[in-house]
């Protein structure tokens, strides 16, 4: 089992994440929830929800992750970063003090296993790797019960509890926030290189990997850094891995305007030439969330918001036509699914 701190003087040092943060007794570290509680840490989140849904698991997003299918999802409050433009601050830039109604991991299960076209349980909404031991102890016994597990996090976590949190989640949606550091320091307290190790450490796994980055005017929209970030994700996780682009909405304590559709056009234009599969997200138009055989061209996936209709594909997820796969995680049945 990983060690999650270690002890430091008077104090003791909480080592899930890279701020590795110093926490004197009675204190939490940045994220808010993990207390040093006489010399070992308090998850103050354990069991503690904030959100509780059935999603499409194209909501998360991941589109090629058997598509078509739905994902229990669930949340708690807290984040080891602290974007000045978070879309879930209300959550996430909150700790669970006053809360008192927990949720066991069975009930959780229970519910997984009840719900309609569900393939197993999302930990989403806020950072979940700051929620590690409620995670653990959920995913391991729902993997057991034939579910699958997801996670949607920032990646910023260090090497020993991301190999543990591996060896429990089937699939990745990674927040990769920009591709320089500055942004990074800047805007959300923490530092690139920790989320590129992640990453790396993900796709090696063999586990199923997406990214999502989201873009803000004058932030991380140039034509430069898409190029750089998406020749790097090519290179380095592999030119699969699924690439989502979401557009940007005032939040928080952030007011620049949205981000221009042009722009997210323009860039997923660029980051096309390097990744098989790019997807625009946040947008009206619903084009830049079809999925085409990268071989042949065929569309064999259209989604119209949450509606998706799976097309041309035969039972393991390659295309009728050249042959070529298009999904590894994949459920025949999910061609007449629409959420």
């Amino acid at each position: 089992m990983t060690t999650l701190f270690k002890q430091a003087g008077d104090k003791i040092q909480c080592i899930l994440c890279p701020h590795n943060c110093l926490i004197a007794n009675g204190k939490t570290g940045i994220c808010g929830v993990r207390k040093n509680s006489a010399g070992s840490i308090e998850l103050l989140t354990y069991g503690v929800i904030s959100g509780y849904a059935l999603d499409p698991i194209e909501k998360k997003p991941l589109y090629h992750f058997y598509p078509g299918t739905n994902i229990l999802s669930i949340g708690s409050y807290g984040c080891n970063m602290r974007c000045d433009y978070c879309q879930n601050y209300n959550i996430s830039q909150r700790t669970a003090a006053g809360f008192t109604s927990k949720s066991e991991p069975e009930t959780i299960i229970e519910s997984a296993l009840n719900a309609l076209n569900n393939i197993g349980i999302a930990f989403t909404y806020n950072e979940p790797v700051i929620w590690f031991e409620f995670i653990r102890d959920t995913a391991i016994k729902a993997r057991k019960r034939g579910l699958r597990t997801v996670m949607v996090s920032n990646g910023f976590v260090n090497k020993e509890p991301l190999e543990e949190i591996i060896s429990f989640t089937d699939a990745f949606n990674i927040d990769l926030k920009a591709f320089n550091n500055d942004f990074y320091r800047h805007l959300t307290g923490a530092e690139l290189e920790p989320v590129k190790d992640s990453l790396r450490m993900i796709a090696n796994s063999g586990k199923h990997l997406e990214i999502t980055t989201l873009i803000i005017p004058g932030q991380n929209d140039t034509e430069d850094e898409m190029a750089m970030e998406t020749e790097w994700i090519a290179r380095e996780l592999g030119k699969d891995v699924p690439f989502h682009l979401s557009r940007y909405f005032p939040m928080y304590k952030r007011e620049d305007p949205s981000t221009p559709g042009a722009t997210l056009l323009r860039l997923a234009e660029i980051a096309s030439t390097y990744l098989r599969y790019v997807y625009v997200g946040n947008m009206v138009s619903g084009s830049g969330q079809n999925t085409r055989c990268p071989e042949c061209g065929k569309l064999v996936t259209k989604r119209s918001g949450y509606n998706i209709k799976v097309q041309d594909l035969d039972r393991k997820g390659n295309c009728i036509h050249c042959g070529t796969q298009i999904y590894r995680n994949f459920t025949y049945f999910s061609s007449s699914i629409k959420n």
